[in-house]
């Protein structure tokens, strides 16, 4: 059989497993043992044994269940009532005035939780009543909190990209540092496109109930001071060389832990729920991670992939042009799986024709998290749309046009990297240098 119909052969076999609503996990092993049963001659017994012993106990791996304990820590604090205000006397007056407390509330949460899903639910529980008793657009409440809270995914410390640096054995840490700058490109578009839409229909923005002097606005901004403390802290800790991506995530819990406590709406009850959340959650994703793992070890033995990026070579296809290939397949991908699971079935397949062509993995990293974040407001299978349906009852088609705008600014982060990719190297450069 050729390379191309046993390519075909275990795709249609994983999308008949995953139509059958089978685990994720389970659906990549099993793809993986039939490419090593039906087309090489590997013992498959001691491949599937030792490929799951092997990436079990990755010491990479232990900063993803540290930094989702530290999310689900301040999920269940007062941060997010602290951020409202916090934030909004210092937005009062900006074009689009508290619609921003949605697009930087989300950036601040998503920099202390790294997880997509969670910063929508939590700052969506806060800003849309506020917002809509205040009288703001639906379109725009919803579709900037749908937007802003994908940067949960790339805004360091991202879960995905935990996963990612794994998947692919790249350095975390640098994985991190890239994202920084692309983050706050985004965060730019998204509050640029408020300020614009401000600016064309004034009547769209409800006009303010209050002013705020300036000892109010710096009474509100000390409400923020320990969210900093927790950025610094566990940002700076890796950025400065102090403490690698698992240190510094358990520096994370403790400094969440105490932040927690100290806003005195914390208690042992809160704390078990957290660590039980966060436990489901991480076994979950290294059940997949092993299971992606093995189907990568499986599929070197096939010849697949050095194969496909020999294909690939041949047919001398250009940076752009696979790049244009690449997200368009990844969104579609995206509207039926979930970030973690595009980014683990895809990586062993896809990254020897990355490297082909010469493109950077940390780069390629952060392009695969833009379009995943992409993913995360594209109906049916988009993340975000369903938990603010969750928190709304609103048409999940309703809550996916609100978003679109938001769905194509971050096309248009995709092309601005594509085109000036010092955006995401210079600082993983910088500190190497």
């Amino acid at each position: 059989m050729s390379d191309p119909m046993i390519a075909l052969t275990l795709l249609g076999l994983l999308i008949g497993l995953l139509a059958l609503g089978v685990w994720v996990a389970v659906s990549l092993t099993i793809v993986g043992l039939a490419g090593l049963v039906f087309f090489s001659n590997a013992p498959s017994g001691l491949v599937l044994a030792s490929t799951f012993w092997g990436h079990s106990h990755s010491w990479s791996l232990t900063a993803l269940p540290l930094f989702i304990l530290m999310g689900e820590i301040l999920l269940r604090s007062r941060m997010s009532d602290d951020m409202f205000t916090g934030l909004a006397p210092w937005l009062s007056r900006a074009p689009g005035r508290l619609l921003h407390v949605n697009v930087f509330g989300c950036s601040i949460f998503a920099a202390v939780s790294g997880s997509s899903a969670a910063t929508a639910a939590t700052i969506g529980r806060m800003s849309i009543p506020e917002l809509t008793k205040r009288g703001y657009p639906e379109s725009l409440i919803l579709g900037t909190l749908a937007g802003s809270a994908t940067l949960g995914l790339l805004i360091p410390p991202s879960i995905i990209l935990i996963v990612y640096g794994v998947a692919t054995e790249q350095s975390i840490a640098r994985l991190f540092i890239a994202g920084i700058l692309p983050a706050f490109m985004l965060i730019t578009l998204f509050a640029g496109y408020v300020a614009v839409r401000a600016w064309m229909n004034p009547d769209l923005i409800p006009p303010m109930d209050k002013s705020y002097s300036f000892r109010e606005k710096l009474s509100g901004t000390k409400r923020l001071v320990p969210v900093a403390l927790l950025i610094g802290g566990v940002i700076g800790s890796i950025y400065g060389g102090l403490a690698s991506p698992t240190d510094a995530a358990a520096l994370g819990v403790v400094l969440a832990t105490i932040i927690a406590w100290l806003s005195g709406s914390f208690s042992w009850a809160l704390f078990g729920a957290a660590v039980m959340s966060a436990t489901r959650t991480s076994c979950m994703i290294a059940l997949i991670l092993v299971g992606a793992a093995f189907l990568s070890v499986a599929m070197g033995f096939t010849g697949l992939p050095r194969n496909l990026a020999s294909w690939i070579s041949d047919m001398n296809l250009s940076v752009t042009a696979l790049l244009v290939a690449l997200t368009i397949f990844f969104i579609i991908l995206g509207c039926f799986l979930d970030g973690i699971s595009v980014i683990v079935l895809t990586t062993s397949i896809i990254m020897p024709m990355v490297t082909a062509v010469g493109i950077d993995p940390i780069w390629f990293g952060i392009y695969l998290v833009i379009v995943v974040e992409m993913s995360q407001i594209t109906p049916p299978v988009g993340f975000n749309l369903f938990v603010i349906q969750g928190l709304t009852g609103i048409n999940i088609l309703r809550i996916a046009k609100a978003a679109f705008p938001f769905f194509l600014l971050l096309l248009l982060g995709i092309v601005l990297i594509s085109i000036f990719p010092q955006i995401v190297t210079y600082l993983p450069d910088l500190m190497n240098n």
